[in-house]
């Protein structure tokens, strides 16, 4: 009996904490964690893979989208990074502290524990719901542009807040073993984009209708354009916080709101910078496309931008609130509902403007030009006729 191949990934990827718990008590020295971890982190997915897509699966090598191999070794990671938000929670014991004393230490962290269970719970659904399409025969690009958004985001801002951070001065040999995931992520996203886009079947007389509305014509749109333009000016706000801004109103938000931006372990200084470098032109140019008819693109981007704000934002509002932050940094109580709504609309509108763009895409269709599937029916007809 051939079993589905998003079930073998998923039987298989279980293999991983009873590794972790085999060697807790085997590897005692740093280079013994780098290679044992590696072999975990990389031969070990990379031969399930191979295993369950070439065997298992009965599939031929040059019949497999490459990327479903990248998709494997990530679920097989999700869920050592899994077993460790678990044990650091008190819900499981014995799994992470061989490498946790030696190889990455950092994993500790309050953020890096939310980053865990993000990857162990979201990414994994998203590795097997895709696995799953892509051997069905269905799209699944949409959803790997939010995993290629999420896993950037998340490599990013840990691999920069260990370096700079209170981590840094014990980076240890293991740590480096991040830095292939983000390459791997990188060249999945450049993949995805460089992909035929999937253009949905509109009439040429409803994409002509709907882009001849002005904004004000498009309440959706101008609430979304508001949004956004929020969105910005809290992006520059954060930002600007973060770098150490002299005025009273950075001084006060910093130690009465978000004493969370302070952390010494960086990641949430980080994740502040890249929205204001990296997430605030993209969001302006979001504002640009709902004004201007035929911005294509903004299929593609808004999911890529919803993915990297939802994993940061989870992470930082996780961080701010977990036990493991000291109590010093957290929220404060009485200012725990304005920080908690504003962080909720800052990754709400994204994800909004994402699901905008899907269900009602005609404004963004190519100016005059008419679907391709729409030209195949008239050319059909007229043959016909």
């Amino acid at each position: 009996m051939q079993l589905p191949v998003e079930i073998c990934v998923f039987l298989l990827s279980l293999v991983a904490p009873l590794i972790l718990y085999t060697m807790n008590t085997v590897v005692k020295e740093p280079v013994m964690v780098l290679t044992v971890g590696a072999a975990v982190l990389y031969i070990v997915p990379y031969i399930i893979a191979f295993l369950v897509l070439n065997l298992l699966a009965l599939q031929h090598w040059e019949d497999i989208d490459h990327l479903v191999y990248v998709f494997a070794v990530f679920s097989f990671t999700c869920l050592v990074g899994l077993t460790n938000a678990l044990e650091q929670d008190g819900f499981i014991s014995g799994y992470m502290g061989f490498y946790l004393k030696k190889g990455e230490p950092h994993l500790t962290a309050a953020y890096a524990i939310m980053m865990n269970y993000w990857e162990g719970i979201i990414h994994f659904l998203l590795f097997l719901l895709m696995i799953h399409r892509m051997f069905k025969g269905k799209s699944y690009r949409s959803m790997a542009l939010i995993w290629a958004g999420s896993s950037i985001a998340h490599q990013i801002v840990f691999i920069t807040g260990v370096v700079i951070g209170k981590y840094g001065s014990n980076v240890g040999p293991a740590f480096w073993r991040n830095l292939p995931f983000l390459l791997l992520s990188i060249w999945g996203a450049a993949l995805l984009f460089r992909s035929p886009r999937e253009l949905p079947t509109i009439h040429e007389d409803e994409v002509a209708l709907e882009q001849k509305r002005s904004l004000l014509g498009r309440p959706v749109d101008l609430i979304l354009s508001l949004l956004l333009l929020a969105t910005m000016a809290f992006s520059v706000f954060r930002g600007i916080v973060v770098l150490d801004c002299p005025l009273d109103t950075c001084f006060t938000y910093i130690y009465q709101y978000e004493p969370y931006l302070k952390d010494p372990v960086a990641f949430p200084r980080i994740t502040m910078l890249l929205y204001l470098f990296y997430a605030l032109p993209l969001l302006a140019a979001f504002v640009y496309a709902l004004w201007t008819p035929g911005c294509t693109w903004m299929l593609d981007w808004t999911m890529f931008i919803a993915g990297a704000i939802a994993q940061t934002q989870w992470c930082h509002i996780g961080g701010s609130l977990h036990s493991r932050t000291p109590f010093t940094y957290r929220i404060p109580t009485d200012q725990w509902l304005p920080v908690i709504i504003l962080n909720g609309l800052y990754v709400a509108t994204p994800i909004l403007l994402a699901i905008r763009c899907r269900v009602s895409p005609a404004f963004l269709m190519p100016t005059g030009q008419t679907n391709q599937e729409d030209k195949g029916k008239t050319n059909q007809e007229k043959k016909n006729n």
